[in-house]
């Protein structure tokens, strides 16, 4: 995945949005009390992708229609759309049956997935702590949790980074480390491994090879070595995040042979990072949280601390990504309904490459649905077999990871979405 390059924050028009809304698109701490939307069956949606050429268009006269509204959402408005709209209540609920899955190891949730205090708050009930980036993710947690567990982890790290009071630091190469050591502050470290194990299925890897991620066994014996003979800088354990995507029974293979490495090792805490599967073309299969509790159970030796760092497979399913069609259109042959907002906003399937599971919509023609963005790519959803005319409001699914927070909100400065919880 490579991310647009950032462009510069310039001032976006002020646009009406209904009471609650985030006006700036920021994140804010203060609570807001929209209410949530009504449970509908979620569809796939998704069909083989397409490419969109460019066709030309000849110019015609257009009459000015004004675009009706269509039926929306509780709490919304349609002066309120595009807007984010995140369920408390179920993300509250999978958090406690994910808790209840996973006697006796230890949970943090990563917070790269989705930093929304709103989400962070409700988490805050049921994780032992959270897992940071950055030192802006640092900041943050520490500002909205003051006292929580933290461990900070991500290649790269500057100074203030790497000399950061939190309660694990994983250090990511010998050079880490001599700096750490050379600044004679104390920390906890786990050493991040990248051990040379198959990740076949993964829809990222992170290790299994060579990636700029974690060091191989050389690299840790390296760092085992510069610890010796010092007491400020302490060695915990190893962290391990390997892949992402996985279901369980291959998350649990890299977990033994994780666990077969820190033994060999002589450490007894191991992080074994996330990478839970979430499908968007099968909403509805979910990852096997109970399963993969009872394996790393049967895995686990007497006096070993065992933590993960679950993100996406947390939070994508309490969020959608709320719109409205603006016009409807038949380009060589292929229909197209352009959406208020895009990918500018939710770039989740730009980067994934598959198309935004939807709300339920009547079926029709395949329709691909698009973005207001000045580039082929602003693609939401490819060929779905909906009817959609202009005024319909459009539900996308599964928008609550990855999705606001990775998105190159100021392309083109079209205005920010709302923000609403319910």
């Amino acid at each position: 995945m490579t991310p647009d390059l950032p462009l510069p924050d310039l001032p976006l028009p002020d646009l009406p949005l209904p009471a609650g809304s985030i006006t700036n698109g920021s994140i804010t701490d203060r609570p807001i009390t929209d209410g949530p939307l009504p449970d509908r069956p979620i569809t796939d949606g998704s069909l083989p992708d397409r490419p969109i050429t460019d066709g030309s268009i000849t110019d015609r006269p257009t009459a000015v229609v004004p675009i009706p509204d269509g039926p929306l959402p509780d709490g919304l408005t349609a002066d309120g759309l595009p807007a984010y709209v995140y369920d408390l209540a179920s993300l509250d609920e999978h958090a406690a049956a994910v808790r209840a899955a996973l006697p006796g190891i230890e949970l943090y949730y990563a917070v790269k997935a989705n930093p929304d205090p709103e989400l962070l708050r409700v988490l805050a009930r049921h994780v032992d702590g959270f897992e940071v980036s950055s030192g802006g993710e640092l900041s943050h947690v520490r500002g909205l949790f003051p006292g929580a567990r933290v461990a900070l982890g991500g290649p790269g790290k500057t100074d203030a980074e790497l000399f950061a009071d939190v309660t694990r630091l994983h250090v990511e190469s010998p050079g880490e480390l001599r700096r750490l050591l050379a600044s004679g502050r104390r920390a906890d470290v786990l050493l991040r491994v990248n051990l040379d194990v198959p990740v076949a299925g993964a829809s990222l890897a992170m290790g299994g090879g060579a990636t700029p991620f974690g060091m191989d066994p050389g690299g840790i014996a390296e760092c085992v070595a510069l610890l010796s003979g010092q007491d400020a800088v302490r060695l915990r354990g190893i962290h391990a995040h390997l892949a992402s995507g996985l279901e369980a029974p291959a998350l649990l293979e890299l977990a033994a042979a994780v666990l077969e490495y820190a033994r060999e090792l002589g450490v007894t805490e191991i992080n074994l990072g996330g990478g839970m599967a979430v499908s968007y073309a099968a909403p509805d299969a979910r990852f096997d949280w109970r399963s993969y509790g009872e394996g790393l159970a049967r895995l686990r030796r007497p006096g070993e601390v065992l933590r993960i760092e679950p993100g996406r497979a947390l939070t994508v399913y309490c969020g959608r990504y709320v719109t409205r069609v603006i016009d409807v259109k038949r380009v060589h042959g292929e229909l197209f309904a352009v959406v208020a907002g895009g990918t500018h906003h939710l770039r989740t399937p730009a980067t994934k490459g598959h198309s935004q599971p939807l709300a339920a919509l009547p079926p029709g023609e395949p329709v691909t649905i698009v973005g207001q963005l000045c580039t082929p790519k602003d693609v939401l959803a490819h060929r779905v077999p909906v009817r959609l005319a202009a005024g319909d409001v459009v539900e996308f699914t599964m928008a609550g990871a990855y999705a606001w927070n990775i998105s190159h909100h100021d392309f083109l400065m079209h205005p920010k979405p709302g923000f609403h919880y319910g």
